[in-house]
Parts: structure tokens; sequence; C-alpha cells
């Protein structure tokens, strides 16, 4: 029987019954033997999240306010769930020790792990499986970089004694013992490190929807669900904007050839959505796999004649951005043309500097500078093969006046980004995925 790692939102584990539905679907296959739980989320809307009140007692703690009200409200959350789950566990004593240190540390990840470390100490005792802190396996360097090796190493020698195991997502620890997490939404990044270095047959990510929809549901109306996605396809549709599953947790099992399964805890007989390292789409009737976007970028366009025999200005052109710390996120370009294409809050305060030391250092003939632009990714493995698939595109926006101010598709040919104006975002959204999918 292969080994599963199954990691559980914080939606799936948001109050007792909630933790009752977990554990139905984790003992429903023994091959389920490594969970991985997040914090609790909210449990209806307005409710705190959980990592939200640890980070605001960080806050509080910084300014030697007390916490002590902050503190009250977890506290009654947790001790919720083990009433109600009839766990014989001392939470108070828990926090009481939580609280102490959160002055000692002053530290915000120390803080924020404690949400996944309680819901592990909780959910290891409801399950019966052992606790394994994360801090004791997930390894960071002193610089605050996941150390994969290490961390393989250190997962290995301990679940070697452990057939069955809860393990906290999130966080890890340096060297010297401090704790480190990753950014929101990083339990999905634990789960996925387990999965590779415990050679896992499968990595399960049980969340509150049927895996993967083609577009966002809050601007698509009952958009498709997707059955089969590749890895490559999922980190197209991730780093354009996709709610799906931190973008840095599909790495770890894509280089280890894992196949990831997204399901509903609400619905654990949905088979969901399996990502996986390649699929044949030539027998496929649908163009594409789905459609993602984001608001709120600039595009600066830099014009010189020749630009492209002058040999270092691109690498002048990036050496700016370097210096100012400002990522990219797209640079298409023509003979005489290139643009730049940037998150508006990276150029907080910036972009009038950074304009001028363009003029400064590589004489253009024209800049331009817009603002309020929107980047929506067409993504699909089927559009490498597929003739006519940019045409029906951009006619689908030209039928509705939407004008196209950068074009951009990498290499590998499975995507199509379009930027257009923030207005448009929404309805050109919906007009692509009726042309792909519906006509």
């Amino acid at each position: 029987m292969g080994l599963k790692v199954a990691k559980f939102g914080g939606s799936s584990l948001a109050d007792a019954s909630a933790f009752e539905r977990v554990k139905k679907i984790v003992l429903a296959d023994p091959s389920r033997r490594y969970v991985v739980p997040s914090a609790p989320g909210k449990r209806f809307p307005g409710d705190d999240k959980i990592t939200d009140l640890f980070y605001l007692c960080h806050a509080y703690a910084q300014k030697s306010l007390p916490i002590e009200d902050i503190v009250t409200a977890i506290e009654q959350r947790y001790v919720e769930i083990a009433d109600q789950l009839k766990l014989d566990l001392d939470i108070k004593a828990y926090l009481l020790e939580i609280k102490e240190q959160i002055y000692q540390e002053r530290t915000p990840d120390f803080a924020a792990s404690r949400g996944e470390y309680l819901n592990g100490v909780i959910l290891a005792a409801h399950l019966g499986y052992a606790f394994i802190d994360a801090a004791k396996i997930i390894a960071f360097n002193q610089q605050g970089r996941l150390d994969l090796t290490a961390t393989g190493n250190l997962v290995a020698l301990e679940l070697a004694n452990h057939h069955q195991a809860v393990i906290p997502g999130f966080y890890g620890a340096k060297p010297d013992g401090t704790i480190k997490t990753f950014s929101r939404g990083g339990s999905d990044i634990t789960g996925s490190i387990l999965a590779r270095s415990m050679q896992a047959e499968l990595y399960e990510n049980w969340t509150d929807v049927s895996g993967i929809l083609m577009a966002d549901p809050r601007i698509v109306d009952d958009p498709r669900p997707i059955s089969l996605i590749t890895y490559s396809e999922l980190r197209e549709l991730a780093y354009n904007g996709a709610n799906v599953m931190h973008e840095a947790a599909i790495y770890p099992v894509r280089q280890a050839g894992i196949p990831i399964n997204i399901r509903n805890t609400n619905i654990p007989e949905n088979q969901g959505t399996m990502i996986i390292s390649s699929v044949d789409r030539q027998p496929f009737t649908g163009d594409i796999t789905g459609i993602a976007g984001r608001k709120d970028f600039v595009i600066i366009s830099i014009e010189k004649a020749l630009m492209n025999s002058e040999l270092g200005f691109v690498r002048r052109l990036l050496s700016i951005l370097e210096e100012h710390a400002i990522s990219f996120e797209h640079l298409p370009s023509g003979i005489d043309t290139v643009s730049l294409v940037i998150l508006e809050s990276e150029l907080d305060g910036k972009l009038d500097l950074v304009l001028r030391q363009i003029d400064n250092n590589l004489s253009p003939d024209k800049v331009e500078v817009f603002h309020d632009i929107a980047l929506i990714a067409t993504v699909g493995q089927s559009m490498a093969y597929r003739s006519g698939i940019a045409a029906k595109l951009f006619n689908a926006l030209a039928q509705l006046d939407i004008n196209v101010r950068m074009i951009d598709q990498g290499s590998s040919e499975i995507n199509i980004i379009v930027g257009i104006e923030n207005r448009d975002f929404e309805k050109a959204i919906r007009q692509i995925y009726t042309t792909y999918v519906k006509s």
C-alpha cells in the first residue's frame, strides 16, 4: 500500500464539526499516514482567522500593550473545539506558555506559527496519531531560506519512528531554533515537502472547494471544474492570480513526480482535481485549461531607434530596477521597444526616480507610462497544438471593444497573457471564458 500525505486547510479545521469530518476522511484510508493541518479559519462571514489574531498579539506585544483579551478570544476557540471533541487537553496551559513566549521572542513568525501548532496538537489527539513539531523537521538556513536537503534528512529520520503522525504546516526553524514561517498559505508547502521527503504516492490537499475551477467563480457564473491539469498549467494559473494553492508548494512534488489531488473536505466523494506531470491533450476537445488574472499593474514602455544593436541595453534597464529592489512581471519587447510590466505596489514612491534614471542612463527616444493595467492569462497545454487560438482570443476581446495594451506569450506556448485596462478586467474574463468554453 502506498503512502499519502494529506493537508487540511483552515476552512477544513475551523470548528469541532470540521475536525470530525477530517477524522472520517483520514481514517477512511489507511494510506493517509501523515497529516498537515493549517490554523483554524473563519467559521462564518466576519469571523476572525486564528493566524490573524496571533499576528495581532505580536503587534500589541511589540508596543508593550496587553494581549490578554486577544489571547482569551483565541483560547475560547481552541477550548471549544477540544471540549466538543471530548479531548483531555489543557489548552489554557499551552496558551499561557505561548503568551509568555510571544513577549520574549518578539518575532511575528513565532506568534503566527502558534495557530498551526495548537491545531496540530488537537488533531493529533483526535486522530490518535503522534504529534511532531514542524520546528524539528522543517529546516531553514540562518538566512531564512528553506534547506530542502537538511529537511529531507530530518523528515526521514524522525518519521521512520512514526507510522502515523500530524505535523503542523506553515513553519519550521533556523539552525539556532528561531521559528521561521513560509508566506501566508504556506501549509501547502509543508505538505508538499513532506510528500517529497517521504516519497509519497500522492499529496492530497483538502480545502473547501471541489478542486480547481476554470475561472474565478466571483466573476464567471458556475465555471467548469478542471479534473486533470499539469504542473506547468497550474503554475501559470497560480502565478497569474488563481486562488488555487501556494505556488511554492508545486516545486517539491513536481520535481519528485508526485501527483497532487485537490479535494473538498465537505464533499469527500468528489474526486476533485488531479495535478500530474504531463498529459496528452490531443484527444481533448477543450482549447484551454483555465483563465486567471490580476489587476493594478504599470507598464513602462521604452522606445529607442536601433535598440537591438545597443549592447547591454536591457541589462542596464534591469539594473535600475535591481538598484531599487523592484521586481518585474513581464518584459515584452520588439526590435526598437521594450516594456516593463510591474505591480503598482512595487513602484510605490519610486516611479519618478526610476523614470529619471531610465532617461539619464539609457537616453531613450520615448518613454510612456500606463497605469491601471490588468493582466489576464489564458492557459492550456493544448494551445500549442491548435491553430487559431490567439485569433479567437483577440477577436473575442475586440467584440467588446476592449483595448489590448500588451501581449506576451511564453516559449512553452501554454499561455497567452494580455494587458488591458482595470475597468475591463471582469468583462474580459467572462468574454474569454464564454468564447472558449461555451461557444
